[in-house]
């Protein structure tokens, strides 16, 4: 058997020659000077043993001190000492049992390698996001999330090499740019990519788990309808915000509507009939699926027919800052609410709880609240037989709601 110091002076001679270690190993020191590791072995194939080289790599004298991490990488560029060449000799002595070539093992493994870099985060993710049977709005949030978030960290990684500390990056950055509910939908998210990635055999465990509850929970109350003290203060404070007046006036719509968040700031002109004071939302874009006619009070009508002049000849009501043939995005009204010192303490989608919640105490019945909300009757048999849209009566419920806030929040037009 063959030492290390026997490898290190072997010399080149005018032909290449071998140096034998045990069990097919040797050394082969060529004329140029380059010594490689062959292993030589016998297989059978088709009833006949025939011998076949396995190149292992070059050889190198073993160094001094080295890291792990140092050495792995020395043996992707192939360079193994003899001690590494043994131990290479012994897996291809091991594959040639079971009557596997070791030369083609290896092709199959570096494809399979190329495989797997080729299945990213962001592919799963993607693919995991179109099995969700939700909405359009629904996975176009989400989507929109990930975009911002969690790609731009993690997109192109493939997804076996992510490790809990690539998500706690992510969770980490989110929870301080874009709030405790954002990291938090972050997390779910990422872990129901893993867990489709593991199902299909792309992942083998879920590095959203170690690092789960590395961030405080989210104790903030969202959705907690809003007090008629703090709904002035809010509008008091919209007054006195600089930002984009199309933002604003979204953002009034939704109150005036009670429309959702998305709802409002997607909004196209060919579903409004102003002259009826109409706003109809086709079913694709509602949660239900179902198409929504909504009554419009007379301060919505005054400020899109206003809107008009400025965007009446975009589809949508309130196009995008940056791409106008767009719909502004929904980071508007975080953006605009961050700015006035709200975040944290409203969100969007507390707008509808709040509107319900004052209707009720302004005596308005419960049917015509829940059908301007857009709600499915919980009681199923009540649902199918009652179809009543209510929308004489919601056009008086929503123009004295609007005449509450005009009257004392002073957000009319």
């Amino acid at each position: 058997m063959l030492n290390d110091t026997q490898c290190r002076t072997a010399k080149a001679k005018e032909r290449a020659y071998k140096l034998s270690d045990d069990k097919g190993l040797y050394l082969e020191v060529k004329p140029n000077g380059v010594k490689s590791w062959r292993y030589r072995f016998k297989l059978e194939k088709d009833g006949v043993l025939k011998e076949s080289i396995f190149a292992i790599g070059n050889y190198v004298s073993a160094p001094s001190a080295e890291s792990e991490e140092d050495a792995q990488a020395r043996r992707a560029g192939g360079l193994f000492t003899l001690a590494e060449a043994r131990a290479e000799r012994l897996k291809a002595r091991g594959l040639v049992k079971q009557g596997i070539n070791p030369a083609h093992q290896r092709k199959f493994e570096k494809i399979k390698r190329g495989q797997q870099s080729a299945i990213t985060f962001e592919s799963v993710a993607t693919e995991w996001l179109a099995m969700k049977d939700w909405e359009v709005v629904t996975k176009k949030r989400r989507l929109d999330m990930l975009q911002r978030v969690v790609f731009p960290k993690l997109g192109a990684l493939p997804v076996r090499q992510v490790t809990p500390a690539h998500i706690l990056d992510v969770l980490q950055a989110a929870h301080k740019q874009n709030g405790p509910s954002v990291a938090a939908e972050a997390r779910r998210t990422m872990s129901g990519v893993f867990e489709l990635a593991i199902s299909t055999l792309r992942a083998d465990t879920d590095p959203v788990q170690p690092v789960r509850k590395a961030l405080p929970p989210n104790k903030t109350q969202h959705k907690r309808p809003l007090s008629f003290e703090e709904i002035a203060q809010l509008f008091r404070d919209l007054e006195k915000h600089g930002g984009r007046y199309e933002t604003r006036c979204a953002f009034k719509l939704m109150w005036w509507t009670l429309c959702r968040p998305n709802e409002a700031v997607e909004a196209k002109w060919c579903e409004f009939d102003l002259d009826k004071a109409e706003w109809r939302i086709p079913a694709e874009r509602m949660k239900k699926r179902k198409e929504h006619v909504i009554p419009l009070p007379r301060q919505a009508v005054g400020m899109l027919r206003a809107q008009h002049s400025l965007t009446g000849h975009y589809a949508h009501v309130f196009p995008g800052r940056d791409d106008r043939e767009k719909p502004m995005s929904m980071a508007s009204f975080r953006q605009m609410l961050k700015n006035l010192g709200w975040a944290g303490k409203y969100s969007p989608h507390a707008t509808r709880t709040t509107g319900s919640t004052r209707l009720n105490e302004m005596g308005f019945s419960s049917d015509w609240i829940e059908r301007q909300l857009a709600h499915t009757e919980p009681n199923s048999v009540r649902r199918t037989y009652n179809h009543a849209d209510y929308l004489k009566n919601r056009e008086k419920m929503m123009q004295q709601w609007a005449d509450v806030l005009d009257k004392n929040f002073s957000i009319d037009n």
